[in-house]
């Protein structure tokens, strides 16, 4: 006889209609400064503020695409979208990212090219410019409110920290060109702000393919699960464990787990003690617990994908 346990639950991380409004008046502002930038760039000779101009470019790109997805990843299930739309905001984290990197490497090409032919630079212009896009973007950073645990807010949030970066270095470089007349330091600048761009971008990457391709949850082991189920009285076995996430911060778990014959009713407290100790240590609320009461063909396979993740 086969019991099937369901536990769902779908009170998500909320942001609140504050951070979708934040995100929205973040748009308007990046979009308006990049214009102000780049004018501001071509006229002052600098490539530094062309690239951090292009850096808030992609900010915008991507204040729109984290807006967008915080929206759809809101909306409930349906017929279709089963689990609702909660990885929206992860694939969206993952194209912005992508777009981080593409950037930082039109960034070092034309690095490269200043470097080989300096050019003057318009210092003050640099400092003004550069100093109203830091009080901008370290105010957009505010609004969010950090990047928490849902990797769209995240990609949008890690972008703005890192052109908030990006305009302090142009400002410490232009009051260096100033004093010591090195024109090397524009250039040398936008590469150091790719490389910020590029770290920024790799750990969204990692993250958000994770969560595409169902990983194991960042920060979880399933041996520690394994152990922790294991040790409810009444549970004999578990194997056939599998857990994903749905979303940024959502976890599921599938697995079989064996306790002795007894009828559902019976069984129905070990199910409760299991579903309870996955949501309090583990923040895993969508589970699907199948009971058998003797051992399938799927415990030994188990067994050897668990060693295997031990090593």
């Amino acid at each position: 006889m086969k019991e099937v346990g369901h536990a769902h639950s779908h009170a998500g991380h909320s942001h609140g209609v504050g951070t979708g409004r934040v995100l929205f008046v973040s748009l308007g502002l990046t979009v308006a400064f990049v214009f102000v930038e780049a004018i501001a760039g071509v006229r002052a000779h600098s490539l530094a503020l062309l690239s951090d101009a292009g850096h808030n470019f992609t900010d915008a790109f991507a204040l729109l695409l984290a807006a967008i997805g915080f929206y759809i990843q809101s909306r409930p299930a349906d017929q279709t979208k089963t689990y609702g739309y909660q990885r929206t905001g992860v694939l969206v984290a993952f194209v912005n990212a992508l777009t981080l990197v593409v950037l930082a490497g039109v960034l070092f090409w034309e690095s490269y090219q200043r470097l080989r032919s300096p050019e003057p630079v318009a210092e003050m212009t640099m400092i003004v410019v550069a100093g109203i896009g830091l009080l901008m973007n370290l105010a957009i950073v505010w609004g969010l409110g950090g990047h928490g645990h849902d990797l769209n807010i995240r990609a949008a949030w890690m972008h703005m920290l890192g052109d908030a970066a990006s305009s302090a270095g142009i400002i410490a470089g232009a009051i260096a060109i100033r004093y010591t007349g090195w024109l090397a330091i524009d250039p040398v600048l936008s590469i150091l702000i790719g490389f910020g761009i590029v770290w920024s971008a790799c750990g969204i990457i990692r993250d958000s393919l994770n969560i595409l391709l169902e990983g194991l949850p960042k920060g979880l082991q399933l041996t520690d699960v394994t152990s922790a189920m294991s040790g409810i009285e009444g549970v004999i076995d578990v194997h056939d464990l599998h857990i994903w996430s749905l979303g940024s911060d959502a976890h599921a778990l599938s697995c079989h787990v064996l306790i002795e014959d007894m009828p559902p009713s019976a069984s129905d407290s070990i199910l409760r003690c299991i579903n309870t100790v996955l949501c309090d240590r583990f923040s895993i609320h969508h589970t699907t617990i199948q009971f058998e009461h003797t051992k399938c063909a799927l415990a030994d396979v188990s067994c050897s994908v668990v060693k295997q993740h031990q090593h």
